[in-house]
């Protein structure tokens, strides 16, 4: 016998992919693919028949697949207990997404187009849905436009309403707050969410010492590079954050140079379709993370 959620999620499945949404499984009661279903963005379909075969098996979360469904999603979270905001947003009555974008916006001196599809997050966070400008690839981005914000575009998805999370610190369900059709982005919003423009490719030489370390180095940089390129939509954040932090590690160690190895990882990133706020942002990240451990050629 079918489970009510079960039906649910079926039904939001098959709503979405009316809507002209690919669809994908999200893990039950998690905001992940299953174990094993990799490369959900080309894999996000629209045919009733592919869904009802995929939620046979369980009453999956619905994901959608924002790039190929031509959506452009707003993300403003809510902070987790504790988490405060960081210097650049520690202002009076800025408590979470919502108030930082509001601000942002106030800022750049552009409207807030709210008259939206609206979905509230199993925290009490929004999506605000938006549709994408045509010809237009924008890439998602993390935390790019400011604290507690996101936007999922291309290489990103999000849990459709319906679907139910539970984690750790609680169990929430993703909710239709204001239920139209998104609306066309703003073009005052695309201004604030267009990617800078990543500096044409050049040549970089990386310096390395030609000594019974040299082989070793230019393995480890050609590993990493070759990781970082095969990173696949959903991992590419993660995989130039690793990329980063391993190098980052010979560069703390002094066998590597940073300016250089940086240089490489901006054009890596780059060519992934990541922001450059992004890459830069994250390159940054995994270089301290990586500083924690310095590797000592001495001692490899």
């Amino acid at each position: 016998m079918t489970t009510p959620h079960r039906h649910d999620t079926t039904a939001t499945a098959l709503g979405a992919a009316a809507r002209g949404w690919p669809v994908f499984p999200i893990a039950v009661g998690d905001k992940a693919p299953p174990r094993g279903f990799t490369d959900w963005e080309s894999r996000a379909t629209r045919d009733p028949e592919r869904i009802r075969a995929w939620w046979r098996h369980a009453p999956f979360n619905v994901g959608i697949a924002t790039g190929p469904a031509g959506l452009v999603v707003i993300d403003l979270d809510t902070p987790k207990p504790g988490q405060r905001p960081p210097r650049e947003w520690d202002l009076p009555g800025v408590i979470d997404g919502a108030d930082v974008f509001a601000l942002l916006c106030q800022r750049a001196g552009v409207p807030i187009e709210w008259e939206t599809l609206q979905v509230r997050t199993r925290r009490g966070g929004l999506h605000l849905y938006y549709t994408a400008p045509p010809g237009v690839r924008l890439p998602s981005t993390n935390g790019g436009l400011g604290w507690l914000i996101d936007t999922r575009a291309w290489g990103g998805y999000v849990v459709a309403p319906g679907s139910t999370v539970t984690l750790p610190d609680g169990t929430g369900r993703y909710t239709v707050q204001h239920a139209t059709a998104p609306a066309p982005l703003p073009p005052s919003l695309f201004k604030l969410l267009k990617p800078a423009l990543i500096p044409a490719k050049r040549p970089v030489h990386v310096p390395i010492a030609d000594d019974r370390h040299s082989a070793y180095l230019r393995a480890a940089l050609d590993r990493e590079l070759a990781h970082l390129a095969a990173a696949q939509p959903g991992q590419r954040n993660r995989s130039l954050f690793g990329a980063a932090a391993a190098l980052g590690e010979l560069i703390a160690g002094g066998a590597l140079p940073e300016q250089p190895v940086k240089e490489l990882l901006e054009q890596g990133g780059g060519d992934l379709g990541l922001s450059r706020s992004e890459v830069i942002r994250t390159i940054e990240s995994g270089l301290r993370h990586g500083a924690r451990r310095p590797r000592h050629l001495a001692t490899v």
